[in-house]
């Protein structure tokens, strides 16, 4: 059983953030691997790989590309090169001197380490952060790798992508182009917790996060630690677990991160200091930040983080990358495009790679770092009409705010005094998937885009559904679901669904076996949001049982054209099991420690001036 999440593991990584890529005889031929550790103010010295180009000179200078990583920058040995460098092939063969580095307390660094590490504002000598870290890790690289054109780029993709953004508030004059791809900007609402909620579906994943090592270690020394699978049928795990009080006595009472969030419900100080956002003001220099739409770990992160950089940082040369793409997947191409079972075309990553993400960093460190670019503003794939488009501004300027009225099961354009009820009963969960393998996945991915059908006509699930669109209506920027709801009981959670119905007879350009395309209830976007923070994240407050109470539910952003002959629907439950753990429907200070005595069934109504509210793009 070891073997099988050894294997899982490694798969999660490489497709996370790894290319497809070639043998390593063009690496061998053309770079020298050399392994250091750089100390840090502090004293703690940092393990970081450095593949220097070969034929570096005084007359033939290269900037550095950097990647800092909890995930091990293996293979570890002079003499041990890795298959490709650098986040494409394009870029490695135009040859950078390309740095990796384990962060504070992972793999073969000295430290302690702490998952999204606290920025110090107001630094002294003696205080650290990752921001800190990248500054001396540059500053060290500058002094100690001659012939380095002076310029510093940096990288990486989800954890990774975390670093980087934190490398932003660095402030090194050398640093001159950042992307961070797939990051993590709040903890509070990207990969673990969405709007504070606790999703369940990452609780394979902990050992990961909340293991220390006790010494330097060039393999994961946390694998005895993961939960085993006990069938293919992973629901059936969570089914047998329990409650995440129950799961997490039983499996992850010593795994420290676990028990930070068991013993932080609320949005106190432990998780605000974790943010990035408040931290980045005044950036000067080229950043590249890059997400995809289907990303089911780290959506939030990159939209927030460029929102924040281009409000707060006029000077910044700022580009937002949006593709068709699950967790990390622009780093490989795999020919024809799919999302679980939606085709979006070909070489979606490979446009990206070259037209991108190669042009970004070729321009800012091996040309003229003070010019722009010439890139767009923001590079957004339309998933609905399957083509890349490009925007001046984002969100984009020609955008018509309007409502969509949740009423009668229509999505319609004038509220009504109608109301809609279901029953959600904790013990019986609406189910987040039909794929009961994917489950047993290190993190859940398909469901971001998967036929919601399934859901339709359940008692515990609403339905809201437009007529057939007699036009193409494209829905780009920001989503807001406003409710209006009421509740028998004293808590809970409202999941909502933005889904894009196929017509009857719709058949697409590549299909995958077996799939019934025909009314195909895609799902577009998606979001959970507590009752219990309506109105404060730091002070939640129950709900008084059958008071008309609105409930603002912010979805991720998105750019997608529901097509003629298309519908447009909304669906809303109050459970959304396994992938968000179950809400016992009772008010409790500390929800995470529920038990079965606290579940509580409760009728649930959505008033009709509840609203959709979006922007249509004109």
């Amino acid at each position: 059983m070891k073997k099988i999440f050894q294997i899982l593991l490694a798969f999660y990584f490489v497709t996370a953030f790894s290319q497809k890529r070639p043998d390593n005889t063009f690496i061998k031929e053309n770079y020298t691997k050399k392994e250091v550790y750089i100390p840090m103010r502090d004293g703690i010295k940092l393990f970081t790989s450095v593949y220097v180009p070969k034929d570096i000179s005084k007359n033939n200078k290269y900037p550095f590309l950097m990647q800092r990583t909890c995930y091990s920058v293996a293979p570890y040995g002079e003499n041990e090169y890795r298959s490709g460098l650098g986040p494409n092939q394009y870029l490695m063969k135009d040859k950078y001197i390309f740095v990796y580095q384990d962060v504070r307390g992972r793999y073969m660094s000295e430290g302690t380490f702490t998952n999204m590490t606290p920025q110090v504002d107001h630094k002294t000598k003696k205080d650290v952060d990752e921001s800190t870290d990248t500054y001396d890790t540059i500053e060290w690289l500058l002094k100690n790798f001659p012939n380095n054109n002076g310029k510093v780029g940096q990288y990486g993709t989800s954890y990774p992508g975390f670093y980087t953004a934190a490398g932003i508030l660095s402030d090194h004059p050398a640093l001159v182009a950042s992307s961070p791809q797939a990051p993590i900007s709040d903890f509070w609402n990207d990969d673990f917790l969405h709007n504070g909620k606790f999703m369940l579906g990452y609780f394979r994943t902990f050992p990961v996060f909340g293991i220390q090592k006790t010494k330097p270690e060039d393999k994961a020394w946390y694998m005895d630690t993961f939960v085993k699978q006990t069938s293919e049928d992973g629901l059936q795990f969570y089914r047998d677990m329990g409650t995440l009080k129950d799961g997490y006595e039983k499996y992850y009472k010593n795994n420290f991160f676990m028990t930070e969030i068991m013993n932080h419900p609320n949005y106190d100080e432990f998780w605000q200091k974790r943010s990035l956002l408040p931290h980045l003001k005044n950036v000067t220099h080229a950043v590249m930040t890059v997400g995809g739409w289907f990303d089911a770990e780290d959506l939030a992160g990159p939209l927030n983080i460029y929102k924040t950089i281009e409000k707060t940082s006029p000077k910044a040369k700022n580009t937002l990358v949006m593709g068709p793409f699950s967790h990390g997947a622009w780093a490989r191409e795999t020919g024809k495009h799919f999302h679980n079972e939606i085709y979006f075309g070909d070489s979606i990553a490979t446009y990206y790679q070259r037209n991108l993400e190669t042009p970004f960093f070729r321009h800012y460190l091996k040309e003229n770092s003070k010019t722009d670019a010439g890139l767009p503003e923001a590079a957004l794939f339309d998933t609905g009409k399957m083509e890349w488009k490009e925007f001046a501004a984002y969100p984009p300027k020609n955008v018509q705010k309007i409502q969509l009225y949740l009423a009668d099961g229509t999505l319609r354009d004038k509220a009504s005094a109608s109301v809609s009820e279901y029953f959600s009963d904790p013990n019986n969960p609406v189910i987040s998937s039909e794929n009961l393998k994917d489950f047993n996945g290190f993190t859940p991915r398909n469901y971001m885009s998967e036929d919601q059908r399934f859901a339709v006509g359940r008692p515990d699930v609403l339905t809201f559904t437009t007529d057939v669109l007699t036009e193409d209506m494209t829905f780009a920027g920001e989503i807001l679901a406003k409710l209006k709801v009421a509740s028998t009981s004293t808590d809970a959670d409202f999941a909502v669904k933005l889904i894009d119905v196929y017509p009857p007879d719709f058949v697409p350009a590549q299909k995958k076996d077996g799939v019934v395309y025909g009314n195909y209830h895609q799902m577009v976007r998606s979001e959970i949001m507590p009752a219990r923070f309506r109105n404060s994240r730091e002070k939640p407050e129950a709900m008084v049982p059958n008071q008309n109470t609105s409930v603002d539910v912010k979805l991720q952003d998105v750019l997608h054209t529901f097509k003629k002959g298309h519908r447009i629907q909304i669906q809303i439950s109050s459970t959304w099991f396994p992938l968000f753990a179950v809400n016992p429907q009772k008010f409790l200070d500390n929800p995470n420690f529920a038990s079965k005595e606290d579940y509580t069934k409760a009728f649930i109504k959505i008033f009709g001036d509840s609203s959709l509210e979006v922007g249509i793009l004109k």
